[in-house]
């Protein structure tokens, strides 16, 4: 199929772009990465009247690393922040979840950002975002704001973008020393959406032991579902009670059937998933603090 005819901007600077889409409202369509608007443009799933291509404002292109945080501009692509050195040393997580974002020749093209703002919940850099207390940055003609992560995905493909605004950059959050990650998912075939996906950031004291845990999970809700399952630290902190684990992720999933998976098959694959992720998490965690960085 084609898409609905469109009109095509280009603006030549951000600024550019702001007034474009606030002249637009809700008439106007942000074109980034387009590895999830083109599509959904051909089936006419998506019929926008305009599109703003943003792709030529080389000030939304960037990978900022700082002690505390990865800022990643607009339009970088995901292979860019996946490669990134600097960003992999701050946190391991970006490049971990990015490496199961689809094939090579979408991550060249998707942006990470543009994969946040389109908030579907299979996707990865979402529950990446809301592990690390992420924030995105909106920037309107007239404003600028900052949304959390746990307020910016409002339901399934919806964002807290308002028309008018823009998301210019996506902030994720250094995890403490001493503090390790992973991110595991089944898809029927690789690159394909995952029947479940899980994301975990796990803290451990000098010791080894674990002393808080968090997992992100995709497919099993309306967007990302962040569950603290530090409770299901065993009193040595050596590990994971499973059935106190599967209680808190059972409590806060809501798996579906569909044409992939059934929604038992889902929260079988939740259980299992959150296990082997913090597993792999928490031996991270203790290889991190031997050697003195991040993992």
């Amino acid at each position: 199929m084609k898409p609905s005819p469109f009109i095509y901007h280009r603006p030549a600077s951000t600024s550019e772009a702001l007034e474009m889409l606030a002249d637009l409202g809700d008439a106007g369509k942000v074109l980034a990465g387009g590895q999830s608007l083109v599509p959904l443009m051909s089936m006419r799933l998506a019929a926008p009247a305009h599109l703003v291509d943003i792709n030529h404002l080389p000030e939304l292109d960037t990978v900022e690393v700082t002690s505390t945080h990865v800022r990643v501009g607009a339009i970088a692509r995901h292979s860019r922040v996946e490669r990134d050195a600097a960003a992999y040393d701050a946190i391991p997580l970006l490049r971990q979840g990015l490496e199961n974002v689809a094939h090579p020749t979408i991550r060249n093209r998707g942006t990470t950002v543009g994969s946040i703002v389109h908030a579907d919940p299979a996707a990865e850099m979402p529950a990446v975002l809301a592990l690390l207390d992420g924030v995105v940055e909106l920037r309107s003609a007239n404003d600028r704001r900052e949304v959390a992560a746990t307020d910016f995905f409002v339901g399934p493909m919806e964002s807290a973008t308002r028309p008018g605004e823009l998301a210019v950059a996506a902030t994720f959050h250094r995890p403490p020393d001493g503090s390790g990650s992973a991110f595991l998912e089944l898809a029927r075939r690789h690159g394909d959406y995952a029947m479940c996906g899980v994301g975990a950031v796990v803290g451990t004291d000098p010791d080894g032991s674990v002393t808080h845990a968090r997992v992100a999970l995709i497919s099993v809700g309306d967007g990302p579902v962040l569950v603290d399952v530090t409770p299901a630290v065993t009193g040595n902190g050596g590990g994971f009670d499973r059935a106190a684990l599967n209680d808190l992720i059972d409590h806060d999933i809501d798996p579906e059937d569909d044409i992939h998976a059934t929604a038992e098959y889902r929260r079988h694959l939740a259980h299992v998933l959150t296990a082997r992720t913090l597993e792999q998490a928490r031996e991270r965690a203790v290889t991190a603090r031997r050697a003195g960085r991040a993992a």
